[in-house]
């Protein structure tokens, strides 16, 4: 019974020794062994089932996959003094698991010594660039502009501002330099981009505004411009009715001037046909000359020897 309890006892030791000496390495993982919190021998990189002293040997795993850093947006000036958030994100990975346990220990460290290199360059960068290369890309881009907007060459609404480097150029310079500093804690930084840009929360009001003014003086050259065209139709319109009723007009005399010939060729066969028929002629005009001048109060002052008195006193009343 002694000798059971004694084997059984051996056994679960010979468990005990052999489970802290075994240890498993994932394909994401590579492993630093310390012994009393000192690295001892190379570290681990390959998986499988590995041994290790037990009690005094610990297993410091380290994450051997490409990681994210993903920085808060942070507001910085630009070259031509205008303060914008900057978000930025990056990737990196462990290179040398030894040096970065050494320096860093965890992610949690290697994430804020992230935030101070990239925070640090990408302000710098900023600050030695206008805003119009951090944010345009192309070089020789041409833009899309309204054809009304072509025929207006003086003014040149809607031309892009020439650049030189763009952010491309831009983002590779905050990883080329960043890309060094973190070298020395075993880390390769992988990439890094602009998540977003955006203009200040105090700046932005002042930008909206010249937004609109810039517009509104595009608004109001068109008005201009409309209102000008307009009285010039509207010219155009009084010079062209004008003409139209001086050639109308011009016609009608015309016409009536052929009329009033033919008509006094008409009167003057008629009533030239014999002495009676003059006479008539002019005893019909006088009668309608007297219509015309005498009403019914009409007051007339006649000499004795007056055609129109021998008429009137020639009259004899209606009984």
């Amino acid at each position: 019974m002694k000798k059971s309890l004694i084997t059984l006892a051996i056994i679960g030791v010979g468990v005990y020794l052999l489970s802290g000496s075994v240890y498993t390495v994932s394909e994401v993982e590579q492993v630093i062994i310390t012994q009393f919190g000192k690295p001892v021998g190379d570290p681990v990189t390959s998986a499988g089932l590995k041994l290790k002293l037990p009690f005094v040997q610990d297993v410091n795993p380290i994450d051997k996959r490409v990681l994210e850093w993903d920085g808060n947006p942070s507001d910085m000036p630009t070259k031509d003094k205008l303060y914008i958030s900057v978000d930025l994100f990056a990737r990196w990975r462990i290179v040398d698991p030894l040096q970065y346990f050494l320096r860093l220990r965890d992610e949690r460290s290697a994430q804020s010594r992230l935030d101070d290199i990239l925070g640090s360059e990408t302000r710098n960068a900023v600050a030695k660039h206008e805003l119009i290369e951090i944010i345009r890309t192309t070089k020789g881009r041409v833009p899309l502009r309204d054809v009304v907007l072509l025929s207006d060459v003086k003014q040149d609404f809607g031309a892009l501002v020439p650049i030189t480097k763009g952010r491309e150029m831009v983002e590779k310079e905050i990883f080329t330099k960043a890309a060094e500093k973190v070298q020395v804690f075993g880390i390769e930084l992988l990439d890094i981009r602009f998540k977003r840009i955006h203009y200040n929360a105090s700046v932005r009001p002042k930008i909206y505004d010249r937004m609109i003014s810039e517009r509104r003086q595009i608004a109001e050259r068109f008005l201009a411009e409309g209102n000008g065209e307009a009285a010039r139709i509207r010219g155009n319109r009084v010079r062209d009715l004008n003409k139209i009723q001086s050639e109308a007009y011009q016609q009608v005399e015309e016409i009536r001037g052929v009329a009033d010939a033919k008509a006094a060729a008409i009167y003057a066969n008629a009533y030239n046909q014999s002495q009676q028929a003059v006479e008539f002629y002019e005893f019909t005009r006088t009668l309608q000359s007297y219509q015309s001048i005498i009403s019914e109060n009409t007051t007339l002052v006649l000499s004795t020897d007056s055609d129109l008195f021998e008429f009137l006193n020639a009259m004899k009343p209606v009984d």
